[in-house]
């Protein structure tokens, strides 16, 4: 077949975009909406929360839009990693993929033990005397169980993760549909007295916390991207499968939201003993259907939970793979199995840090580890992938776009203003933590290893900037489906290609 790449080579281009559109909504809809429901209503103190899933859903719309003509134009493994490596180039050589990798490889992890502290987290209605060194033992477990379910080709990782999306689809539908049955719109719709007073301090202060859940609930849209050498023509299917997760998953969390307010008091998702604050999806089934549906349901909620790790670790095992082949990261990360043909250390470098990510977050608190993922993830990609969209269209004007952002810039600024009042008021919804500091602190750190990468590879500031425009100098092999659009499978094997930059 013409759009499959010769398998000792490299990735093999063999998912479509009904599975990339499962991919991506597995990821997205996993455990998070089930466990950040009573987190929203603590950000803002009522029933008023359903703003921040709304905000939530705009600035998903916005950075997706980016993502979207990224990965269409540039559908190489890793994702970021590439867009940042083509677009800064040019003046800081190869820092900005650097530093993504480096980042990267501690955000993403992260975000996926937050799915498997969900999955403990709700485990616990189905076993209530389960003790907290049980709860860690089983999250063990979970992380093992994803990283051994991933030992396989991605083609049978597709076909089970079509599986896993149909579970976590009916888990969901079935929460909303036993909310409205029992739904009340006066317990929905009341509101505090000055829940929407603008003018207070407070309600931005709350606006900000509930954004950034909103958007914590929302990642994963841009799963699929970071598997962009293995998509099918994937200047169609990658905008295609990234707009289709967003608007279908914001659909469902504003039913999910809605019809959980309309059945549970907002009241008792504060009170950390209650059943609503720890487990509110199986609270809502158990006050519409009894408790043997809501244990039925439960079940379905932890494969849903499953489901949502598994995708994540799928994409982000790739995003060093890339980077190792072009020897910006350590190079035995670019290294696939030679059977199966996937990223044998990143998989299992980012299920090591999944595992402590879990345990640390068992002993502090989810909002914590959200705000502290985030300020990470938003520092070094999601302000960086807005620059980059412009810096391409600039220094790249002939790269083939089978993809154009909708209204630009418009998307491009609405995402910069979300993503600087996340990072904004990190401090402030995470109060002791400091998590502006860790993130400066990890991102410094990451400088200083470049330098001393730099200096040992003779790369920039100590060396050449090396110039490689290979998707634009490429006979549109990225955008038709074919393999071979980042170049390495015609000889360059992640060398440069080109000269110093002139500037």
């Amino acid at each position: 077949m013409p759009e499959l790449l010769d398998e000792r080579v490299g990735f093999v281009r063999r998912i479509g975009l009904f599975q990339a559109t499962a991919i991506n909504m597995s990821q997205m809809c996993g455990i998070g909406p089930f466990v950040t429901i009573p987190l929203m209503v603590a950000a803002f103190g009522g029933p008023q929360a359903v703003t921040g899933f709304l905000a939530g859903a705009v600035l998903a719309l916005a950075d997706g839009l980016i993502w979207a003509e990224l990965g269409a134009s540039l559908p190489g493994a890793g994702g970021s990693y590439v867009y940042l490596r083509q677009a800064f180039q040019y003046r800081t050589g190869k820092l900005m993929p650097f530093l993504f990798v480096w980042t990267a490889m501690l955000f993403i992890p992260l975000g996926m033990s937050t799915g498997v502290i969900g999955f403990v987290q709700y485990l616990g209605y189905l076993w209530p005397g389960m003790t907290a060194g049980q709860g860690d033992l089983v999250g063990i477990a979970v992380t093992v169980g994803i990283v051994v379910l991933l030992w396989r080709r991605v083609e049978n990782i597709a076909k089970l993760t079509v599986v896993l999306w149909t579970v976590m689809i009916t888990s969901v539908l079935l929460v909303i549909v036993a909310a409205f049955t029992h739904f009340s719109p006066e317990r929905a719709f009341t509101y505090p007295a000055h829940a929407f007073e603008l003018t207070s301090s407070h309600f931005w202060t709350g606006f900000a916390a509930g954004l950034t859940i909103g958007i914590y609930d929302y990642l994963g849209y841009n799963t699929i991207a970071y598997m962009g050498a293995e998509i099918r023509q994937p200047g169609r299917t990658i905008p295609r499968a990234i707009l289709s997760a967003i608007l279908g998953i914001m659909t469902i969390y504003l039913l999910l939201q809605i019809g959980t307010l309309g059945i549970v008091n907002w009241q008792d998702m504060l009170d950390p003993h209650s059943t609503a604050s720890s487990s509110v999806a199986s609270a809502v089934l158990e006050k519409a259907w009894g408790k043997g549906a809501a244990d039925i349901v439960t079940v379905l909620i932890l494969i849903t939970a499953v489901a949502s790790v598994f995708t994540g670790l799928l994409g982000g095992s790739r995003v060093p793979y890339d980077a190792a082949r072009e020897r910006v990261f350590f190079r035995p990360y670019g290294t696939l199995h030679p059977r199966h043909r996937f990223p044998v250390l990143g998989l299992l470098t980012m299920g090591t840090v999944m595992a402590a990510g879990f345990l640390l977050g068992r002993h502090t608190d989810l909002a914590t580890i959200i705000q502290l993922l985030t300020t990470v993830m938003v520092i070094v990609q999601a302000l960086a992938q807005v620059a980059a969209v412009t810096v391409l269209r600039r220094r790249q004007p002939g790269l083939h776009r089978p993809y154009r952002m909708w209204l630009y810039p418009l998307p491009s600024v609405v995402a910069l203003i979300g993503w600087l009042v996340i990072y904004g008021y990190a401090d402030r919804n995470a109060p002791g933590r400091h998590p502006i500091e860790w993130s400066l602190a990890w991102v410094g750190a990451g400088v200083v290893a470049f330098l001393a990468w730099a200096r040992y590879e003779k790369e920039w500031p100590f060396g050449p900037k090396r110039i490689t425009e290979e998707y634009l100098h490429s006979s549109d092999p990225a955008c038709t489906g074919r393999a071979g659009g980042d170049g390495r499978e015609k000889g360059a094997g992640g060398t440069a290609v080109g000269a110093t930059d002139p500037g």
